[in-house]
């Protein structure tokens, strides 16, 4: 690996890869992002890079290995600090830091308690993925970003994830539009940032590997 290349083992569908992709494209870090077949067997390089947990996303920067993507998230605004996603004020970044940690502990396994149910989807997962996007609208108060009037760290760790979220209404037979709309408008104003726009998947194509994945599980 040559001198300040940057590599990032990658699935297309993780909205935690998304995070690094993104966090990349924000500071104009040119990178390649390498595929790994998580199902079929997982490379070499990645058993190496992430011995412990051997997932993506691992980011090599000259060849050294990063893993878990908030991690990863810090390592990159740190190493390339301009333009900066973290707050310059410690109590800001603190802030930022909390509600990121509140993101990677609730949303994702809310998002998987829905497309996991086995028939109709309980109103108890319904509720309680609305009720962690209400929490996160009164973080967002009246800003347009997390970060305030700019894409941040928190903005970074959130967005990725709601690609999955049209899978999410579809099996839970429901809005985020309706049910949290402030929410639904940060999702569309950073959808109108091409470091957002031109990275994050076709919902429609992760609702149909969330129905792959559901079929691998056996979950009818």
């Amino acid at each position: 690996m040559s001198k300040g290349e940057v590599v990032l083992l990658d699935c297309w569908a993780s909205p935690f890869c998304l995070r690094a992709k993104i966090a990349l494209a924000e500071k104009g870090v040119e990178y390649e992002a390498r595929a790994e077949n998580l199902f079929g067997g997982k490379s070499d390089l990645l058993l190496k890079s992430n011995p412990i947990y051997k997932k993506v996303p691992v980011l090599l920067h000259d060849g050294k290995p990063m893993c878990e993507s908030t991690i990863i998230v810090n390592y990159i605004d740190e190493t390339w600090p301009s333009p900066p996603l973290l707050p310059s004020c410690a109590y800001e970044r603190a802030k930022a830091r909390f509600w990121a940690d509140f993101i990677d502990k609730k949303v994702f396994d809310a998002v998987c308690n829905i497309w996991k149910s086995k028939g109709e989807v309980p109103e108890t997962a319904k509720n309680e993925f609305i009720e962690i996007l209400k929490q996160l609208e009164g973080a967002l108060g009246e800003k347009d970003f997390f970060g305030g009037d700019s894409l941040g760290f928190v903005d970074v760790i959130a967005i990725p994830l709601t690609c999955w979220f049209y899978a999410v209404e579809k099996f839970g037979g429901f809005k985020v539009e309706n049910e949290c709309p402030k929410f639904s408008a940060w999702m569309n104003k950073c959808m109108q940032r091409d470091t957002v726009a031109r990275i994050l998947p076709d919902p429609e194509k992760v609702y149909e590997f969330v129905i792959t994945l559901r079929n691998m599980f056996g979950i009818e």
